[in-house]
């Protein structure tokens, strides 16, 4: 491979002579190879819409040459229209706060300026990364606004796998609504409930994890761009924040602010936080959901078995025909996941010192393994799993209709001792409720059918009255 010298304050460093990365990113690179894993493109168009708003705005504010600030533009839309992404070559664990990122951005965005003034990769004559696509910037402004723009963006595909598991649950809670069976409380028989009550609650947990993301997003829309090295704005017009923030609110779509104080933007990663907590919350709440499922679909001969769950693939080596909840365990897996990235961010959030936090790389990092892989087990869950699954009718009945809980219905009529009575005789003589009522002489046939009706008892109010 053919090299060119580049030269840094610390000496001369070895770089491809067609890498568009410079000295930088090049030591970077060579110092930590530490997971093989690289910047999610999220992270990479957030960083570069940042570039790119300061660029043009800082040459609409007469501080950059126009014919460089255009340049630098040029290349920004270049790389998000997708080019130079082989050009990031960081490992996403690397040096603190993130300076390693925001130079490799730097070097990128320069020699493709460079180069479209005419000039040649590394020579730096005509734009140079600090002086220009860094002006009136500091990696400690940067990367948090940067990360909290990729947080945001990537959280807008979430709450939109969200939404479909919701309407789907929702759906399921529609269909399965006339099918009757028996609840469950501590894994034994409890009073009826039905199969789309169940479905619908499912629903409504998930409707009430969103609020936690919305507040989160709100969190993230808040950027302290502007505050450069430690939030007092040095090396900065005064109206540049604000013009940065609106181009950046028109480019996404998105409601950004400036942050109403810099330092406390730059001190504190609040936002990733408040992003963390409601992973938390909805993982929490989708584990127990997951559960219920496999739970609900075990057997097929010896388990509940009341619903079906899609089948998508072989469930064993050696079991012909075995078919496993495959779907579920792939979201209990990935779920698990997540909130151990959620643990890191908040380790990560706490460790910041006086004016900066430094374990930033990794907090950004957490953040975007974890919405990228919790956005697509939901899309692969919903669409694999949820819209499919089926309810067995019958089943479903007959377990509601033996269930020694339908006992709870006769509290109103013979009291709760004598009812306990029935239940413990129905249980010792394997016989039904409504049988040992009857031997009992405890109501009358018509009373007996009202109280003991099954579809009455899945609602508000006292069965048979």
């Amino acid at each position: 491979m053919d090299y060119r010298i580049e030269k840094d304050s610390l000496g001369e460093v070895r770089v491809p002579a067609n890498a568009y990365w410079g000295s930088q990113a090049q030591r970077t690179y060579d110092l930590f190879q530490i997971s093989g894993l690289r910047e999610h493109p999220k992270m990479i168009e957030a960083f570069v819409m940042l570039k790119k708003g300061a660029a043009a705005t800082n040459t609409e504010l007469g501080l950059l040459e126009k014919r460089i600030g255009d340049a630098m533009v040029q290349a920004a839309d270049e790389i998000l229209g997708g080019k130079l992404r082989d050009q990031f070559i960081i490992d996403v664990f690397h040096m603190g706060a993130g300076t390693s990122l925001n130079m490799n951005v730097n070097e990128v965005l320069a020699n493709r300026a460079e180069e479209i003034l005419g000039g040649k990769l590394g020579e730096y004559k005509i734009v140079n990364p600090n002086d220009h696509p860094n002006f009136g910037q500091s990696t400690n402004d940067t990367v948090p606004t940067a990360m909290r723009i990729m947080s945001r963006l990537m959280l807008e595909d979430l709450l939109e796998a969200v939404d479909r598991l919701t309407a789907a649950f929702e759906a399921k809670g529609k269909e399965f609504d006339k099918i009757l069976k028996s609840g469950r409380t501590h894994l034994q028989d409890a009073v009826p409930i039905r199969l789309g009550q169940e479905f619908a609650a499912y629903a409504a947990a998930l409707k009430k994890c969103r609020h936690w993301f919305e507040h989160a997003a709100y969190e993230l829309e808040d950027l302290g761009i502007g505050g450069s090295a430690v939030g007092t704005g040095l090396n900065t017009d005064p109206t540049y924040r604000f013009k940065l923030v609106e181009k950046l609110r028109a480019w996404t779509g998105l409601p950004f602010r400036n942050s109403e104080d810099m330092r406390e933007a730059m001190q504190s990663n609040l936002a990733m936080s408040a992003l963390s907590s409601a992973l938390r919350v909805f993982c929490l709440e989708l584990t127990r959901i997951s559960n219920d499922l496999r739970l609900l679909c075990s057997g097929p001969l010896t388990g509940i078995a009341e619903i079906v769950l899609p089948p998508v693939q072989p469930g064993s080596s050696i079991m012909p025909g075995k078919v496993n909840p495959s779907m579920a365990e792939n979201l209990n897996i990935v779920l698990y996941q997540v909130l151990g990235q959620c643990a890191a961010i908040d380790y990560s959030v706490q460790a910041g010192q006086l004016e900066l936090n430094v374990m930033m790389p990794g907090m950004a990092f957490s953040a975007q393994f974890a919405l990228m892989i919790l956005t697509n087990t939901l899309n692969t869950f919903t669409e694999n799993s949820v819209v499919d699954i089926q309810a067995d009718e019958e089943r479903c009945r007959y377990y509601a209709e033996i269930s020694p809980s339908l006992s709870t219905a006769l509290n109103t009529y013979i009291g709760y001792q004598t009812a306990s009575d029935v239940t413990k005789q129905a249980l010792r003589e394997k016989k039904t409720i409504p049988q040992v009522v009857r031997e009992r002489g405890l109501l009358d046939e018509e009373t007996l059918k009202k109280v003991l009706d099954p579809a009455l008892l899945t609602e508000p109010g006292i069965p048979g009255r």
